[in-house]
């Protein structure tokens, strides 16, 4: 038998017969239904010879036939009673186990998110991509026409979804395009580490979406349910559907803060913070003000993360704020890093090296946190070193700065657009789809090997547009990614060691060596970082005013 889970209560199956009905038993099954018709396979037996096996061994079972490729809204509703009825755990079957994963998405429908349901029949072997409507809609069969139809949808109105509007706007004007995005607020996320640190207010870190918007571009608010790249269309919650002639993907990714037992309950109290949340970040410099000894952690989860530096930022600020108000001598900082390296472009350790020793913080690699018992001050780590079994390791703390795993959206992972890890399949070059020719990506959600940053959103939006441009003039893709990122580590108040770097680590300086030494400490950075990128962002980036980001065209050999 090819028992594939869906949930712990609701298994499917191919064709079963007889005698498996006794080994079902053994497994802890309690119902069966059938969702095959009899007589559709010569070599099929009866659905009665499967339900008088299943009385003898004190089964019950129900007889739901489905025509394949025909199954109605009745049927689901039908199917549904069937499970509600019956006791579970419940084994559904028919000729491969389609047609149950089929009713049991839409019997699902009401109850549980698109996402959800994909990812459960995506796990279990089935593709449930062509009733994606009806399960947005709620299970029923939804009418067959777009709600709305544009030159250019973008998905996520991050800093990576304006900019690229905004720069597709500036080279055609006429462009009709729609932006996707169920957020009231836009967050100039960078900051955060500077609220943490005690130089930004939270509030001038955020502005209204809809002051932001540009002009002409439509503002669809709303969520995404998933894709239908094949039909050209986007279906939204609600099963509202959106077609496009061309597609750019940038929502961002997940904050998975569940991922660690525990965490949720515990943050923004008991000494538990991180600057990834808007929120959040304030009660970090609270935290940092108020602390004169004991212990304070910071945790770096596995990549990819947005900002691979924010977590360390969050440590240098805080050891800076401790050391020019004397208290450093009291205070144990470990740094917990997931990883095996402090930093992924080997030329800037040296430099932040000095740092540690400067603040006297012990640096613990391969450290993953996976546990928080924020009343008890408590937290754990899976300590997976090389060549070496996994040893889960307890530590007592007074302040945790936490950065939390990280991942693509529910909706992205299911979707015909990803990986095999979850991420949006593109031309690292290009940043087009691999598969699907009118469709893009940009931001933190691809799976190009870059640092997830703004700053590598910045250059990539004009590279997009450039591209999209010319594939609706019929032409190739006229530029290329080379990689960019950029990390401005916040050492020290006052001082920043600007890590810019590419594809393989390279190093990709913006100025030069005499203006901005990116492997040394430097107060210009600092005041690039304090000063100017804030108004960049706001008014350059997001209006597509290309500062310093214009495309690299690509090389004809």
């Amino acid at each position: 038998m090819d028992i594939r889970t869906l949930t712990a209560s609701v298994s499917v199956s191919p064709q079963i017969n007889p005698e498996d009905v006794q080994t079902l038993k053994d497994q802890g099954f309690r119902s069966i239904i059938c969702n095959r018709p009899d007589g559709e396979g010569s070599d099929q037996p009866l659905f009665d010879e499967i339900a008088e096996a299943a009385k003898r061994v004190g089964l019950e079972t129900r007889y739901v036939p489905i025509t394949s490729g025909k199954v109605h809204d009745d049927d689901t509703r039908t199917f549904a009673e069937a499970l509600n009825a019956l006791p579970g755990p419940t084994l559904a079957y028919c000729r491969s186990g389609t047609r149950s994963a089929t009713l049991w998405s839409l019997a699902k429908a009401d109850t549980m998110t698109v996402a959800d349901i994909l990812a459960a029949t995506k796990s279990a072997g089935y593709d449930m991509g062509g009733v994606v409507r009806r399960i947005a809609n709620g299970g029923a069969t939804p009418t067959d026409r777009a709600d709305a139809s544009y030159d250019v949808v973008i998905v996520g109105a991050g800093a990576a979804g304006i900019a690229a509007a905004s720069s597709l706007l500036s080279r055609k004007s006429d462009l009709d395009i729609a932006i996707i995005d169920p957020a009231d607020v836009h967050y100039y996320q960078p900051g955060w580490t500077m609220v943490g640190g005690g130089i930004f207010d939270a509030p001038d870190t955020a502005k209204t979406m809809g002051s932001l918007i540009p002009r002409g571009v439509h503002w669809i608010k709303a969520a995404v349910a998933a894709f239908e790249p094949s039909d050209d269309a986007v279906i939204l919650d609600g099963c509202r559907v959106i077609k496009y002639k061309r597609l750019i993907v940038c929502p961002g990714l997940k904050l998975d803060w569940h991922a660690v037992d525990g965490l949720v309950a515990t943050l923004g109290k008991n000494g538990v913070t991180s600057n990834y949340r808007y929120d959040l970040a304030p009660y970090t410099w609270e935290l940092v003000r108020e602390m004169k000894e004991g212990r304070a952690i910071f945790t770096q989860p596995p990549m990819p993360i947005k900002c691979a530096g924010a977590p360390q930022k969050a440590m240098y600020l805080s050891g800076d704020a401790w050391r020019r108000r004397g208290v450093l001598k009291d205070i144990d900082i470990q740094f917990n890093n997931a990883g095996g390296v402090l930093f992924g472009v080997k030329d800037y350790v040296p430099a932040l090296e000095k740092y540690v020793e400067r603040y006297n913080a012990n640096v613990n690699f391969f450290h993953n946190l996976v546990a928080v018992d924020g009343a008890a001050k408590k937290a754990w780590f899976d300590v997976s070193k090389p060549d070496a079994p996994v040893e889960r390791v307890e530590m007592d703390f007074d302040m945790m700065h936490v950065c939390p795993p990280q991942v693509a959206p529910d909706f992205i992972r299911v979707s015909p657009l990803a990986d095999d890890a979850g991420w949006v399949d593109v031309d690292q070059a290009t940043l087009r789809h691999e598969t699907f020719e009118n469709i893009w990506s940009i931001g933190d959600v691809m799976n190009a090997p870059n640092a997830k940053t703004a700053a590598a959103a910045r250059i990539q939006a004009p590279i997009v547009a450039a591209n999209l441009i010319a594939d609706i003039d019929g032409k190739a893709p006229v530029a290329q990614y080379n990689g960019y990122g950029s990390c401005p580590l916040t050492v020290e108040r006052g001082k920043i060691i600007l890590a810019e770097f590419g594809y393989g680590g390279a190093m990709l300086p913006s100025f030069p060596k005499f203006l901005v030494d990116g492997t040394r400490p430097s107060r210009t950075a600092w005041f690039l970082k304090e000063r100017m990128l804030p108004p960049i962002y706001w008014k350059a980036m997001l209006r597509g005013r290309e500062w310093m980001a214009k495309p690299e065209k690509i090389s004809v050999s």
